[in-house]
């Protein structure tokens, strides 16, 4: 088995470096899909969150109002910081499970945003980085998934620089250009994951 830690900032790209690989054979192991499953309703998990946070966080149908409980931890460090201190171990667990479970030759990529930001990289075999400039992040945060501009800088912000992902990564994935400049290099940095 080869484990590896996939990182980019907010914008990068990730997601779509994650989702080829998965279409080229990788068991991915998505820690965003995970912690969101490990805060729905009936969870210890969002019950922990209640707890730390108040009602207020919940939507009326009872779920996580995930923007809501945003715009409180991501302008504040010390929130943030108690939001992992419930999620993060929430999700290693369940990353665990998920990764026992793949065959002995698999390539097992985890998709872990916080990677650099919560010094994971020494956990891995390799470390992948999708890269992409800053005005590149904000354009697509702001065009593509239609945030706000200060929002969007404020996510930004609240990760790890694009210096500090760079000095961790193995492999690095240019992503500043146009979606059909990344297969190429996705299906490359495969190949040698699959050699590894």
């Amino acid at each position: 088995m080869v484990k590896v830690g996939l990182t980019g900032g907010i914008g990068a790209g990730k997601s779509e470096v994650s989702r080829l690989l998965a279409s080229y054979g990788a068991v991915v192991v998505d820690a965003d899909k995970i912690a969101r499953e490990v805060v729905e309703p009936g969870t210890p998990g969002l019950a922990a969150v209640v707890a730390e946070f108040g009602e207020g966080v919940l939507t009326p149908e009872g779920t996580l109002d995930r923007p809501k409980l945003g715009g409180i931890v991501f302008n504040d460090p010390e929130k943030l910081k108690a939001l992992n201190a419930i999620v993060h171990p929430l999700v290693g667990a369940r990353s665990a499970e998920l990764e026992a479970s793949a065959g002995p030759d698999a390539v097992v990529v985890h998709d872990v945003p916080l990677l650099t930001e919560n010094g994971l990289a020494p956990l891995y075999d390799t470390v992948v980085v999708v890269d992409a400039a800053p005005q590149t992040q904000l354009d697509r945060l702001v065009r593509l998934r239609g945030m706000a501009e200060d929002e969007a800088k404020s996510r930004m912000a609240a990760q790890a620089t694009r210096e500090q992902r760079l000095a961790i990564a193995d492999l690095v994935i240019d992503n500043d250009g146009p979606l059909e400049a990344l297969e190429p290099q996705v299906r490359a940095v495969w190949e040698r994951l699959r050699g590894a």
